[in-house]
């Protein structure tokens, strides 16, 4: 009898301490392997911050508990995501969801997530930006021929009159094409979603390859490929394409609104249009960036030009090649090794040791790099 009476006072106790300091207990209808995290105003909205990770009890249950010494603010403002606002909570409907509240300070506060966002998708498609065709055959002066070039406008472009930002991006036949034949990037889904969240109000000009003279034109100067035309591509969508595009859209003009990227070769001809044309691009996206053809590329063309604000998103995929992270990681060294250059230009180095030279991995890291670049106030990781 008596043995019973201090198992009930322990039950009593041990419930009592649970409950001591807040805990919030998740359900989800929707689960995979992925971790769990609060952010909110405890943590300047951090989304992967491991002091703040749920314990996972079973399959759809999860739970956190805040420590006794835990500073609760007046009230406690939070939203759960799998590890970054690409990955948030969403509501059944798959829009986007309110912030959480909480004025509890112990006990436990019990919530509920219908699904998760994943690589920024489901996307509402009234929310797709509008597709609008520039040109079949779009005269490049500078090579003597013709190309297709594609606007992605804001999807309320028509019914505003706001002036957006513009990022120029190579490979126009992967960048939204359903029956590309090796994926595409998606990019009109990921900016109808990030409109949602504030940061798809852009304008992107997709300029198609050269099908089988894509290489040469994207090759600059003289390179283990051989001699290339970059230098004359840089120059048609610097003199050519961009003024037409600023005149006939409503553009913010100036460089620090203007940008232009691209994958591989894409990306090694978009290094070099905004090296060598820095008071017009002050944006650069370089995904997977083809340097092994320049292995010894030097910078010292760059003291003739007066250093300018610069923000560089580098991406580079630990399973692309061996020496794919090398060359990036050495590329950023050296561009940086200038104290002129280190102090204007800011760059932010993205790594995944599993990625793949694929479509899939760039549509992964599109919306990073377009918040980070255009939309962000963080400087990087120099």
């Amino acid at each position: 009898m008596e043995s019973e009476e201090k198992t009930v006072v322990e039950e009593d106790k041990s419930e009592k301490e649970s409950t001591d300091n807040l805990s919030i207990l998740l359900t989800t209808d929707e689960d995979d392997d992925r971790p769990v995290y609060l952010a909110g105003n405890f943590n300047d909205w951090v989304t992967q911050d491991r002091r703040f990770q749920l314990l996972k009890e079973e399959e759809g249950i999860y739970r956190f508990s805040f420590p006794k010494d835990f500073d609760f603010p007046e009230q406690l403002v939070y939203k759960f995501t799998k590890g970054d606002w690409s990955e948030v909570e969403i509501d059944r409907y798959g829009n986007k969801t309110l912030n959480r509240f909480s004025d509890l300070k112990s006990g436990i506060q019990e919530e509920h997530v219908p699904k998760w966002r994943k690589n920024w998708l489901p996307y509402r498609p009234s929310q797709l930006p509008k597709v609008h065709l520039i040109s079949e055959e779009f005269e490049i002066p500078q090579l003597n021929k013709t190309r297709k070039i594609w606007a992605l406008l804001p999807h309320d472009y028509e019914t505003s009159d706001e002036q957006y930002p513009v990022l120029y991006l190579q490979d126009a036949q992967n960048l939204f094409n359903e029956n590309a034949p090796y994926g595409n990037w998606q990019i009109d889904k990921k900016l109808a979603v990030m409109s949602d969240y504030g940061i798809g109000k852009i304008i992107i000009i997709a300029i198609e390859h050269g099908e089988k003279e894509r290489v040469l034109e994207y090759n600059f100067g003289k390179t283990l490929l051989g001699q290339g035309q970059g230098k004359k591509y840089i120059r048609f969508v610097t003199d050519t394409l961009k003024p037409f595009v600023d005149k006939n859209f409503r553009t913010k003009p100036e460089r620090e609104f203007t940008g232009i990227g691209g994958s591989s070769m894409g990306g090694l001809v978009s290094i070099f249009s905004g090296l060598i044309y820095p008071e017009v691009y002050g944006k650069l996206m370089i995904f997977s960036p083809s340097l092994w053809v320049i292995p010894k590329i030097k910078f010292s063309f760059l003291d003739f030009f007066e250093p300018m604000e610069t923000k560089i998103y580098l991406y580079a995929g630990g399973d692309e090649s061996e020496t794919m992270v090398k060359h990036t990681k050495k590329f950023k060294k050296r561009l940086l090794k200038r104290e002129r250059i280190r102090e204007k230009m800011k760059v932010k180095l993205s790594i995944n040791e599993e990625g793949k030279h694929s479509e899939t991995y760039w549509s992964d890291e599109f919306p990073k790099a377009i918040e980070w670049l255009f939309f962000s106030d963080k400087e990087g990781d120099i």
